[in-house]
Formats: structure tokens, C-alpha cells, sequence
């Protein structure tokens, strides 16, 4: 166990294990999100100027606006952790995993168990309802190819970026505002996952109830586990393999993503069974473990 830091209470589960003024939160709430759309709108409008672009904030992803997104997230990220670890004076170590140190084993194997859920998540999709996910055709091109290293090389940092945004600060920072352990891990789940749900902007509301869904999810795999290995790997696995998969079916262009109402579906419940998949995976896990 780490020696206490003056911001942390060793008495308390990760996720409402800080300790910090009732203003501190909304700060990490507010600072970090809104930083990454600043970010996003600096990014996309280079590229708009590389590409030659007359609408760079258009919903189709090229390779640049792909790693333009996910370099912001991913910034942002890195941002919320710090700016937590600076006002609830705590190391940021602290806030990726407590009282446990980080587990690179643990985060190889949540991941090989993530790809293997998600990638039966996305089998099932396809069998049942192959129109929800806005497929077009298989093909593969430049532009396929290029999508595809980006996605490899980028995707996993944009699903880090989240998991430390909303987990890894979001979570305990809105947990500090009440004392008693149980009610303080609801408020931050709630919070986390709405707040989640609300930086991905869609109006429709299956897809809003299953963006606060994953956040509750992935909440969840945070305190079972004590950390953010669990709830990263699967975000790594799910984005990676969903993004891929939509640069695949895209028939070689760049793919789009609608989040506007009515592009949400019950087919997404096949992925919120995912999720709870990969919940009782890491109870299982973490139970045995100890």
C-alpha cells in the first residue's frame, strides 16, 4: 500500500479515496471537456487547411480528422488527471490505481478478454442486424489502409484518454463531495457516466443511454478492480476493433459516425450485454485474485 498522501483517504475504495473542497470537482468536470473541444476545433480546422477541406468539421472521418480526435482526447486525458492530482494534492499514480500499484499483467489480460467480448459483440451485430451500425460494403483502398495504422497507432491513446478523463478523475473527483462510501461511489458513477454521455453530443436517446451505460460499466470495473486497467483495456478493445471494423465496411472512403436522433437502435442492447460481459468477467477475476 502507498503512504497516505495528504489528498487521499486509505480508508476509502478507489473511486472515493480523495479528499478535496466541494468546488475542486466541478473544476475537473468542466476544464478537461471543455479543453478537448477547444482542441478538436484547433485540429480540425488544420486539417481542413492540409486537406483543402470547405467543411472540416463534417462527421466523415478522413485519416487526419481521425487522428486529429484522438490526439485530443488523448491530451485531454493527460490534462484531467493532472489538473486533479494538482488540486486534490495527490500523486497521479494515485489516481490510475489505488491502493494497489498499476498491473500491466492485469491490463494484458482484461485486454485479450475485452478483444474476445467485443469481437463476439460485433459477430452478434452482424449477424442480427447488420444495417444499425451504418455499414456499407467491404473494401479496402489507400485511405483503408492509411485508417487502419492510424487506428492502431492512435485509437488506443483517444480510449485511454476517456478512461482518464471520466474514471480516473470525473469519478473520484464527484465522489468527494459525500462522506459515506456507498452513496459517494453512486454520485460519482452517476456523474462520470452522464457527463460521458454527454461529451459524445447525441440527441438520440438510445444511443445517450448506452453512452451512460458504458460509463456505468466501465465505473464499475474501476472500483471492483481498484484501477483503470480493467475499464482501459476494454475501451482500447471496443474502439480499436469498432473502428476498424467501420473502416473495413466503409468500401474504401472514410466512414461516418451519426449521433443525431434516431440513429440509435435496440441493437445496441447486444452491446450493453457486452459490457455487462466484461463486468462479471473482472468481479470474477478480481474476486479470485484476492
Amino acid at each position: 500500500m502507498r503512504t497516505t498522501e495528504p489528498g487521499v483517504d486509505a480508508s476509502r475504495p478507489f473511486g472515493a479515496h480523495l479528499r478535496m473542497s466541494w468546488w475542486k470537482p466541478l473544476v475537473v468536470l468542466v476544464v478537461p471537456a471543455l479543453g478537448m473541444v477547444v482542441l478538436q476545433v484547433v485540429f480540425y480546422q488544420v486539417v481542413g487547411v492540409i486537406e483543402g477541406s470547405d467543411d472540416p468539421m463534417s462527421a466523415t472521418f478522413t485519416p487526419l480528422k481521425l487522428l486529429a480526435i484522438n490526439l485530443s482526447v488523448a491530451l485531454s486525458g493527460v490534462l484531467a488527471v493532472l489538473l486533479l492530482a494538482r488540486l486534490a494534492r495527490v500523486s497521479w499514480r494515485s489516481l490510475i490505481s489505488f491502493p494497489r500499484a498499476f498491473d500491466g499483467r492485469r491490463l494484458a489480460q482484461y485486454l485479450l478478454a475485452a478483444a474476445v467480448l467485443v469481437g463476439a459483440g460485433i459477430g452478434v451485430v452482424a449477424l442480427v442486424a447488420p444495417e444499425s451500425p451504418g455499414w456499407v460494403a467491404f473494401g479496402v483502398s489507400g485511405t483503408t489502409i492509411l485508417m487502419l495504422v492510424i487506428t492502431l497507432v492512435s485509437t488506443p491513446l483517444q480510449s485511454v484518454g476517456e478512461e482518464l478523463m471520466y474514471r480516473s478523475a470525473v469519478l473520484p473527483a464527484a465522489a468527494s463531495w459525500v462522506r459515506a462510501v456507498r452513496p459517494a461511489l453512486a454520485v460519482g458513477l452517476v456523474v462520470s457516466s452522464l457527463a460521458f454521455a454527454v461529451v459524445h453530443g447525441s440527441s438520440d436517446p438510445w444511443l445517450f443511454g448506452y453512452y451512460t451505460f458504458i460509463g456505468v460499466a466501465t465505473g464499475l470495473m474501476a472500483i471492483i478492480s481498484r484501477g483503470i486497467e480493467a475499464p482501459a483495456a476494454f475501451h482500447v478493445a471496443n474502439n480499436v476493433l469498432f473502428s476498424s471494423v467501420n473502416t473495413l465496411m466503409a468500401d474504401g472512403e472514410g466512414y461516418t459516425i451519426d449521433r443525431s436522433t434516431d440513429t440509435g437502435d435496440p441493437s445496441l442492447l447486444i452491446l450493453a450485454g457486452v459490457n455487462v460481459a466484461m463486468v462479471v468477467l473482472v468481479w470474477f477475476r478480481e474476486r479470485r485474485a484476492r
